[in-house]
């Protein structure tokens, strides 16, 4: 028995000591690609990540990549290989369109905190050559000339309302007037008008954000998904080899657009932004409680929902204060109130749209920019009694939209203003409502911004009072 015992002690394995560890993979000394195929071999290698790492060179990295991410297809490798490009010259129409993918990140030069010198906007390919580039030209130098022309005018203005502080620096009270002055003048702007953006994203996001360029009918996007190829395969040469045009976007939107109903209307003028509730999740009170219950409990979703069902008021009320009243003031709400959704119809100005497209956990769907929906007059620049002179902007660039759209429908975008009105729709979670509405209500926000966010709070008021109640803004 004793013999039998001491071999049932020796058979036993022994219990190693197992620690946590944390460190890096250092970009410096492993390229894109070896990190990428370091972490993707950990699911087929028992070995740690560094002692992969040192038997990963760059031509067996290369040939990993060829096997399972280009031939059997297994592209979330790619998404281990991280790229950061810098693209400078940009139209902002078209950095919009590279804007447009939710996984990555993106730092943009600010018209808001910078001064732009007249001539710097976009030529569009389509027109080189052509009579309408002239037109395309002219209207786009009128419009810096009243940009430059308003920041003087408002400045005039600013200083007569704002007198510099005792404690102010000369130089930090003209910085403060004229932050306000550009942030303001800058409605006049053309679409076309150039930016500079930074943007990090792994390889796999870079891959399908160039095949959405290349597929762009704007020849300025093609080229950029052409640039963006051709400097990606420096850093991730298999990884995003494949970036090709999709003949199936391209299709699609061709055919949808023939289908489309286009009645050209005569452009507005002066018009206030929109947030319209068109749709929302009903018993939304009832599906919030089930899903906040159900993440914390081993009953079935019709068990917990009945449950729910017969709840009195009261008990509701404190179930939703033990799961929404200790949110702090950046804190994110739980994910249960994703399961609660609105879609809005949102109008607003082309400048706060850029700023709106920032939280891109929601989906958004724009309408082509036009200057049909009339435009917004920033209250500096109507305070300053420069309205005529802004008006004049938008009727320049008025005319040479529907004029350039007659040629190329597509060109006639880059001279509508930041100033006009676009139209998009918008499906968007209760917990993303909670981040969105409390940032851009802020002061610190875009002004008309801020009057979408509070417009889409009472909107959500008028159908969710009791869920709505918990956000809690910045000022109050």
């Amino acid at each position: 028995m004793a013999a039998r015992m001491h071999a049932m002690t020796a058979a036993e394995p022994s219990q190693a000591t197992h620690r946590m560890r944390v460190y890096p993979l250092d970009p410096s000394t492993l390229s894109q690609e070896q990190i990428a195929v370091t972490f993707a071999m950990t699911s087929r290698s028992p070995q740690p990540f560094d002692e992969i790492s040192q038997i990963v060179s760059e031509t067996k990295a290369a040939d990993f990549n060829e096997k399972w991410v280009v031939g059997y297809g297994h592209a979330s490798v790619a998404e281990h290989a991280v790229i950061h490009m810098a693209v400078e010259d940009l139209s902002r129409l078209v950095c919009d369109d590279l804007e447009d993918n939710r996984l990555a990140s993106y730092t943009e030069k600010s018209s808001r905190y910078q001064l732009l010198d007249r001539g710097s906007y976009h030529i569009p390919k389509e027109l080189l050559g052509h009579e309408m580039e002239h037109a395309y030209k002219k209207a786009c130098d009128l419009l810096f000339d009243i940009y430059h022309s308003l920041i003087e005018r408002t400045l005039d203005w600013l200083q007569l309302q704002n007198p510099q502080r005792d404690d102010e620096k000369d130089g930090a009270y003209r910085l403060r007037l004229r932050r306000i002055a550009t942030d303001h003048c800058r409605f006049v702007l053309p679409a076309g008008t150039l930016t500079n953006v930074g943007l990090t994203l792994n390889a796999r996001s870079m891959e399908h954000a160039i095949s959405k360029l290349l597929s762009s009918p704007l020849a300025e996007a093609q080229d950029l998904g052409s640039a963006l190829k051709d400097q990606g395969r420096t850093i991730a040469p298999t990884l995003i080899k494949y970036a090709e045009v999709s003949n199936y976007l391209v299709a699609s939107r061709q055919a949808l657009g023939a289908r489309a109903s286009r009645s050209r209307l005569e452009p507005l003028r002066k018009r206030p932004v929109e947030a319209k509730l068109v749709e929302y999740t009903p018993d939304a009170q009832d599906k919030l409680i089930t899903a906040l219950l159900f993440s914390n409990s081993s009953n079935s979703y019709t068990e917990i929902r009945n449950r729910t069902i017969s709840m009195g008021q009261q008990e509701r009320r404190s179930l939703l204060n033990d799961a929404l009243d200790g949110l702090g003031p950046f804190d994110a709400p739980l994910r249960d109130l994703e399961l609660i959704e609105y879609l809005f119809e949102l109008t607003m100005d082309y400048g706060a749209y850029r700023e709106y497209k920032r939280h891109r956990m929601q989906t958004y769907l724009p309408q082509g920019l036009t200057t049909d929906l009339g435009y917004v007059v920033p209250f500096v620049v109507e305070e300053a009694g420069a309205t005529a002179e802004f008006e004049e902007a938008m009727d320049i660039a008025a005319n040479a939209s529907k004029e350039l759209a007659e040629f190329n429908p597509m060109t006639g975008q880059y001279v509508v203003t930041h100033a006009h009105n676009r139209r998009l729709l918008v499906r968007i979670s209760l917990r993303e409502c909670f981040h969105l509405i409390k940032l851009r209500s802020a002061k610190e926000a875009h002004f008309t911004i801020q009057d979408i966010a509070r417009q889409m709070l009472a909107e959500i008021e008028e159908v969710h009072p009791e869920l709505i109640s918990y956000i809690k803004l910045r000022e109050g």
